[in-house]
C-alpha cells in the first residue's frame, strides 16, 4: 500500500529524498528473475523429457521393424532345410515357397531362388517369382554367399543403387550347407513410403538405412522424400541379420503434448502476478512434470507391450488348423509362461499322412530367443516333409545331422506317434521325450517303449519303434515339459498329477485338455506349455 507522504532517510538531506518507485523496481527484477528461472527450468525439463520420449520412441519402432526378422527367415530356413532333404527337387520348393512370393504388399518377396554354394558362378539353380536383381557376375556376389554359407543366421544384401531397389537375404541349409536360400523384398523407387493419419507411429517422422552409417546411398525406406527431417532428431543402430539398421526419428509435433512445450510461456506470463503467480508458477510446474512423467511411463509400458510381439510369433509358427479325419477328434493348445517374452521352442504339429493314418508330433527345442524359434521352425518344417516318404525312426535319425542345431549347442526332444483311425494301431518313436498318455474307460496310463536320444546329442543315434492298439473310444495326449514340472518337485509327482487329472471325468477332448491345463499346469508356470491330442470317435 501506498501513502501520500513522503519519508525521509535519517541523515537524508531535504533536498535528497527517496525514490518512491525503487522498492517496486527491486520486485520487478526479483519477480523477473524468478520468473526467468522457473521458465528456464521448466524448458530444459521439457527438451529432457522430449529426448527421452523420442528415444523411447525410436526403439519401438526399431523392436516394430526387427521383430519382423523371424518372419523373414523361417521361409528362407525352411527352403534350405528342404533344399538339403530332397537334393533341390523343384516342385517341392515351388510348393513351399509359393505363398511368400508374390507382387502385391503382403507378399514377403518378390522372388526367391536356390543357389549351390560350390558354383555361385552357374547363376541360382532355380527362381521363383519376379527376376532377381542379383547376378552371379559381380565378384560381390561370390563374396555374398560364402558369408551365408558360413553364417548361423541371416545374411542381408542391399542392391540400391537401380531403377528396381531391392533388399536380399540368403540362409544356409541346416544339413550340409549346399544349398543357400535366397529372397529379394522390393522397395519403392522413391523410397518414400507416408504413414497414414490415425497410425500408431502417424506422429512420427523417420529414414531407415542399412548399416550403421546414415548415408544416402544406404537408404531403404523415409517418409518424407530424400529423408530430410526436421529437428529434433534422434539416432539407433540395432542389428538386423549379419549386418545393422540405423533409424534416424524425428516427431511432427511435441510429443508429450502442448503443456509442457507451453509452459515457460504460461510461467512466465503468470509470473507478473508476483506472490500470487509464483503459487500459480509452481502448481503448473508440478501439473506439467507429473503429466510429462506420467507420460513417460506409459511410453515405457508401451515399449515393453512391444516385446511381447514374440508370442504372437510364437503362435505364427504353430499349425493354422488341425487335418479332419473320419472317425477322430483332434485337439491342441499352446500356451505362454508367465514371465516369458521370448519366443520358445515348443511345438506340435498334426500331419495327415493318407486317409486311413495321421502323425502327431510334440516336440521341445532346447533354450529360448530366435535361435531356439528357427530351430524348431527348420525341424518343424523338415518333419513335415519327410515324414511323407520315411517311416520317424529314419527320419528322427536324419534330423540328428542339422546343422543348426550342432553349431547353436542345440539338443531336442521330439516324440512321433503314427496313428491309424481304422485299425486304432499307435506307432510311438520316441527321441528323448516325455510319453504319451493313453486314457480309456476312466483309466489311464503312460505308454511304454524305448527312448532314444534326444536330438543332436550322436549324430547317427538309432531309434526303435512300439506298436500298442488303442480301446475303442481311447484317448492320446501328448505334451511338453511345462505342463508337469513345477519349482520344488520331482517330475514323477507331475506325471502323476497328470494321469490323475486325465482319467478324472468325461466329457469332451476340448473339455479334456482344457481340464488338464487348469488341474496340472498351476497358474505361475514360467514354461511354455503344449499339449495336443486325439480321441477316437467309436
Amino acid at each position: 500500500m501506498c501513502v501520500g507522504t513522503d519519508v525521509k532517510a535519517p541523515g537524508e538531506s531535504p533536498g535528497r529524498q527517496r525514490w518512491p518507485y525503487r522498492s517496486a523496481v527491486v520486485v520487478v527484477l526479483v519477480g523477473a528473475l524468478a520468473t526467468g528461472g522457473l521458465a528456464a527450468a521448466s524448458a530444459a525439463l521439457n527438451s529432457s523429457n522430449e529426448n527421452r520420449l523420442l528415444k523411447l520412441r525410436a526403439k519401438e519402432v526399431a523392436s516394430l521393424i526387427t521383430s519382423a526378422l523371424p518372419n523373414i527367415q523361417t521361409p528362407l530356413a525352411s527352403a534350405a532345410a528342404l533344399a538339403d532333404v530332397t537334393g533341390a527337387n523343384r516342385s517341392r520348393f515351388e510348393r513351399l515357397v509359393m505363398p511368400y512370393v508374390g507382387s502385391g504388399p503382403s507378399s514377403q518377396f518378390v522372388s526367391m531362388s536356390l543357389w549351390q554354394t560350390g558354383d555361385v558362378a552357374a547363376g541360382p539353380a532355380l527362381v521363383v517369382g519376379a527376376p532377381l536383381e542379383l547376378t552371379p557376375s559381380p565378384p560381390g556376389t561370390a563374396a555374398f554367399f560364402a558369408r551365408a554359407s558360413r553364417s548361423r543366421g541371416l545374411t542381408v544384401i542391399g542392391m540400391l543403387g537401380g531403377t528396381h531397389p531391392r533388399l536380399g537375404y540368403a540362409f544356409s541349409g541346416p544339413y550340409t550347407g549346399r544349398f543357400v536360400a535366397y529372397g529379394e523384398s522390393a522397395l519403392p523407387a522413391s523410397r518414400v513410403t507416408p504413414i497414414p493419419p490415425g497410425d500408431a507411429y502417424s506422429d512420427l517422422e523417420f529414414a531407415i538405412y542399412l548399416g550403421r552409417s546414415a548415408r544416402s546411398s544406404q537408404l531403404l525406406l523415409a517418409t518424407v522424400l530424400g529423408a530430410h527431417l526436421s529437428s529434433p532428431r534422434t539416432k539407433l543402430s540395432v542389428p538386423f541379420g549379419d549386418t545393422e539398421l540405423t533409424f534416424v526419428i524425428s516427431p511432427h509435433g511435441p510429443l508429450g503434448g502442448t503443456l509442457p512445450s507451453r509452459l515457460p510461456w504460461v510461467l512466465g506470463i503468470i509470473g507478473g502476478l508476483l506472490t500470487l503467480g509464483a503459487c500459480v508458477f509452481t502448481l503448473q510446474l508440478i501439473r506439467g512434470r507429473r503429466g510429462a512423467q506420467q507420460l513417460a511411463e506409459e511410453n515405457r509400458q508401451l515399449y515393453a507391450e512391444q516385446q511381447g510381439i514374440s508370442q504372437v510369433l510364437q503362435h505364427a509358427l504353430l499349425p493354422d488348423t488341425l487335418p479332419e479325419l473320419d472317425g477322430l477328434e483332434l485337439s491342441a493348445r499352446y500356451e505362454a509362461g508367465v514371465h516369458g517374452i521370448d519366443v520358445g521352442g515348443d511345438w506340435y504339429d498334426l500331419i495327415s499322412l493318407d486317409r486311413d493314418r495321421l502323425l502327431l508330433v510334440i516336440g521341445d527345442v532346447s533354450g529360448r530367443g530366435l535361435r531356439a524359434a528357427t530351430s524348431m521352425a527348420s525341424m518343424r518344417f523338415a518333419i513335415h516333409y519327410a515324414a511323407q516318404d520315411d517311416p520317424p525312426e529314419v527320419f528322427l535319425t536324419k534330423l540328428s545331422a542339422m546343422r543348426r542345431l550342432t553349431v547353436n549347442h542345440q539338443i531336442a526332444t521330439v516324440s512321433c506317434a503314427v496313428i491309424n483311425v481304422r485299425t486304432r494301431e499307435i506307432r510311438l518313436t520316441s527321441a528323448g521325450h516325455l510319453p504319451l498318455l493313453l486314457v480309456s474307460d476312466g483309466r489311464s496310463e503312460f505308454v511304454a517303449g524305448e527312448v532314444g536320444l534326444p536330438i543332436g546329442v550322436d549324430s547317427n543315434p538309432r531309434y526303435v519303434s512300439t506298436t500298442v492298439i488303442a480301446p475303442p473310444g481311447a484317448t492320446l495326449l501328448g505334451f511338453t515339459d511345462g505342463l508337469i514340472e513345477r519349482r520344488g518337485e520331482v517330475i514323477d509327482d507331475g506325471l502323476e498329477r497328470l494321469r490323475r487329472a486325465a482319467a478324472n471325468g468325461g466329457g469332451t477332448l476340448e473339455e479334456v485338455v482344457d481340464r488338464v491345463l487348469a488341474d496340472v499346469r498351476g497358474t505361475d508356470s514360467e514354461d511354455d506349455t503344449v499339449i495336443a491330442g486325439m480321441r477316437w470317435l467309436s
